[in-house]
């Protein structure tokens, strides 16, 4: 598979990989199923999204960094467990998209009821797109058989800009869904121009 350079995602997961696995490795042996790691963590971001959408969004970001870790901790748990069957890479990946649904809707919907900000509700909407359109694109390069990670907006740098905005939301949450709306469209046109050289190089 060719691959693009290393994200921030994987430089931190390299960083944590050790605590990660012993921790993965203990909660294997305690019978916890990374399944279920993964819906409690869905649970989680769910329950900080209403937060913010019934106009508490400190509330929600605080929530939203307890679900960090167990984004993490599911595919500890599967590589303890020596897991060889695809349904938990696919569940993980669908409840990361409903979880950035979920999120992006609270916020556009606390700037449309709280602040009356139907721009800000537009910027929440891009975003939304955007972070689809990394995910997707990344998604559909592997098929292919590119690993695809360029670009400054993956997950992880996604969740470092909008977390500061909501646990201060009246100095950092609109420049945070500016930040984001731009961003990771520009990221998503990232990665398609990264597929189109190594595939346009390969065939010539």
């Amino acid at each position: 598979m060719i691959d693009s350079p290393p994200t921030l995602t994987d430089r931190v997961r390299a960083l944590a990989s050790g605590a990660l696995a012993r921790a993965g490795r203990a909660l294997h042996r305690a019978g916890v199923h990374p399944d279920l790691i993964s819906l409690v963590g869905f649970a989680v971001v769910l329950a900080g999204a209403l937060a913010i959408g019934l106009g508490q969004p400190r509330a929600g970001g605080i929530v939203l960094l307890l679900a960090l870790p167990l984004d993490a901790l599911d595919g500890a748990v599967a590589r303890a467990m020596q897991r060889a069957d695809p349904f938990g890479g696919l569940l993980d990946s669908t409840l990361d998209r409903y979880a950035d649904g979920s999120i992006f809707a609270a916020v556009g919907y606390y700037f449309a009821s709280q602040h009356d900000r139907l721009d800000l509700l537009l910027l929440a909407l891009a975003a939304l797109v955007g972070s689809f359109s990394v995910s997707y694109v990344r998604a559909r390069a592997g098929e292919a058989g590119l690993s695809v990670k360029v670009g400054l907006f993956s997950r992880l740098e996604r969740s470092a800009i909008l977390l500061p905005g909501l646990l201060l939301p009246d100095l950092l949450l609109a420049p945070a869904l500016l930040l984001l709306a731009v961003g990771t469209n520009v990221t998503a046109f990232q990665r398609l121009w990264f597929v189109y050289r190594r595939t346009h190089t390969t065939k010539t």
